[in-house]
């Protein structure tokens, strides 16, 4: 089986252990060690009572962790013991005692182990004894057994560790208890003590053990919780002295459990969900500051509405669903924003200000890969100073929003391996001026008079061009031109309609014969077209002594002088048809004798319309 891979490693550890002696002078009186598997992170409880068995006075205790172990260590805590075993405690509440990590504790360790050292609050001499608590969160820690599982099968998970509590130090006393999920258990390591009552199996107790002893033990349970890793969290708090702090959170999310394989139903989960998608996200509660406000959830789509918020003065809960049910290997990206009063989180004191904020993930028994937490502190900070409860990568840089001049300082936060308990107070301490609280209201206030200030200098200045200029005589020079090649085409216009008048009294004549009438057309139009020629003389004239009329010009002539030959070939046809109804030929006579006029005005008619299209486009 794949989980077995633990035992060989242990083997190993075993031998380079047995290769060296390590001597102390404490030792542990009583261990007594709870492990919790009831969610993807596992938290080890431990009480250890200290005793001092030697002559010198010692003021640190070495806890050690195998390496395969300690890669998923991402939280240790240690606090005096108060109430005993068993009793809950906050070990963020608590008072703490210092934890650190010990590189080198001694040439004759084990190297396959990780030491860290608690110190105690006073020296323990001889005989003396002290109780403490340890808190060890892991992430990571458990393994699904299978990997791949359908959508109707149920998750099993691995747990391994050691029965005994690895120490440097003998143990006189020690047992554990391994609280899991539920009482369905595929298989766990049975020895010596060894009791199950439903879904807890106690290890112990086990009596005068040297240092370093260890016996593995592995679990294969159910468990049926999602396992919900975000990959990365980026958490953007931005602070306005106006009165808001705005919070943005982009999570890229997965499911860490056991991969789904097959094809997924969707009828089949909605039918039966706990059965056809037991360990699938189906929601995600995240605990909000008291009075947090325009709270929105959304993706790269929009806004996501399967969401539910609800709240009093000390919470606000908001209960978001993903847009498709998320099974073990699958991802999915979202972004909460809320804004939150600024008075509640921020605080003056001696000349600087103060921000305390939460630092982790407001969702729980999530765990997240890389947390990333920027403050955005207002244009104008300066004096920038972080305070952290535990260790993180610190960095600063720089954003520009709007009616920014030269940025805002930006302090940059990054954390690996996060859990709830690092959901804990951080502060970031700056000083600012208040008055450049004032700077974007005057920026705000100068840009609207200057621009009103502009919009009446525009009103009342003359913009126009000056009239002495070359530029400004051109233009109207070719303002007069395009003037008179209009009157021209008007008076083409109304020479042609003259035209549709004579053809218009020869058709009466042939319907009507009435001679006279024909005549008095004829007399009419022959004035009428003298006038219109009149008008046209200044107008070429004007036009050939213009040098902005050189273009045009040649087709307003080729226009006058087509319209002229159109006008004879008109009156030429006239006279012909009118002499003839006098000598009363007959129609087929007078269609022979007008043919070769009525050809030759058709296509004069057509050129003088092509030229006035082209004129008018100019």
């Amino acid at each position: 089986m794949g989980y077995r891979r633990f035992d060989l490693l242990v083997f190993g550890l075993s031998v380079s252990i047995l290769c060296g002696t390590v001597f102390s002078d404490l030792i542990l009186s009583k261990v007594d060690r709870r492990v919790d598997l009831r969610s993807q992170i596992v938290r080890i409880t431990s009480t250890l009572k200290v005793e001092n068995d030697g002559t010198n006075v010692v003021s640190e205790v070495l806890l050690a962790f195998p390496d395969n172990q300690a890669k998923h260590l991402a939280y240790l805590a240690a606090t005096p013991n108060e109430g005993g075993k068993g009793k809950a405690k906050d070990f963020k509440t608590s008072s703490s005692l210092p934890v650190e990590l010990v590189v080198h504790p001694k040439d004759d360790m084990p190297p396959a182990l990780t030491f860290y050292s608690v110190s105690l609050p006073k020296g323990l001499a001889k005989g003396d004894t002290f109780t403490f608590d340890l808190l060890a969160v892991f992430t990571h820690a458990l393994q699904p057994f299978p990997e791949k599982i359908s959508q109707a099968e149920i998750q099993l998970l691995v747990f391994q560790d050691s029965a005994y509590f690895v120490s440097p130090y003998a143990v006189r006393v020690q047992s554990l208890n391994v609280k899991l999920p539920d009482a369905r258990i595929e298989s766990y390591t049975r020895l010596d003590n060894t009791k199950i009552h439903g879904s807890e199996i106690k290890y112990g107790p086990y009596e005068n053990l040297p240092p370093f002893s260890y016996s593995p033990i592995v679990v294969h349970f159910e468990n049926k919780q999602p396992f919900a890793v975000a990959q990365e969290l980026v958490r953007e708090i931005e602070i306005s002295h106006w009165g808001n702090v705005q919070v943005t959170e982009h999570y890229n999310l997965n499911h860490g459990g056991a991969q789904i394989k097959g094809e997924f139903s969707r009828l089949d989960y909605q039918a039966r969900p706990h059965v056809r998608g037991a360990s699938a996200f189906r929601h995600l509660v995240a605990k909000l500051p008291p009075r947090a406000r325009s709270v929105y959830y959304r993706d790269e789509i929009g806004n996501i509405s399967t969401s539910h918020l609800w709240g009093d003065s000390r919470k606000t809960e908001l209960e978001i669903e993903p847009r498709y049910p998320l099974f073990g290997g699958w991802r999915t990206s979202f972004t909460i924003g809320y804004g939150l009063p600024l008075q509640d989180f921020l605080f003056q004191s001696e000349g600087k200000r103060f921000l305390n904020f939460t630092f982790g993930c407001p969702i729980n028994d999530v765990v997240i890969d890389t947390l990333i937490v920027k403050v955005v502190l207002p244009e104008g900070s300066g004096d920038v100073s972080v305070s952290t409860p535990f260790p993180v990568k610190q960095s600063q840089e720089t954003k520009v929003s709007h009616l920014d001049i030269v940025g805002r300082p930006v302090v940059v936060l990054e954390k690996t391996n996060v859990v709830p308990e690092h959901n804990q107070y951080f502060q970031v301490s700056y000083k600012f001026n208040s008055i450049a609280m004032l700077r974007e209201p005057f920026m705000l206030i100068s840009g609207f008079f200057f621009l009103f200030v502009a919009g009446i200098v525009y009103m009342h200045a003359d913009m126009s061009i000056s009239k002495s200029s070359a530029s400004y005589l051109a233009k109207l020079q070719w303002d007069e031109v395009h003037a008179a090649v209009q009157q021209v085409e008007n008076i083409i216009s109304r020479c042609l309609t003259i035209h549709d008048k004579l053809e218009a009294s020869l058709r009466d004549l042939s319907r009507t014969g009435d001679i006279q009438a024909s005549k008095a057309a004829r007399k009419a139009a022959d004035g009428s077209l003298k006038e219109l020629t009149k008008e046209l003389k200044p107008l070429l004239a004007f036009l050939q002594s213009s040098q902005q009329a050189s273009q045009i010009l040649p087709k307003v002539e080729d226009l006058i002088v087509k319209e002229k030959d159109l006008q004879e070939r008109l009156l030429a046809k006239h006279s012909t048809v009118v002499d003839c109804y006098e000598k009363k030929y007959g129609g087929k006579e007078i269609e022979n004798r007008i043919a070769q006029h009525q050809q030759k005005i058709n296509a004069l008619r057509q050129e003088v319309d092509d030229l006035l299209d082209f004129i008018a486009e100019i």
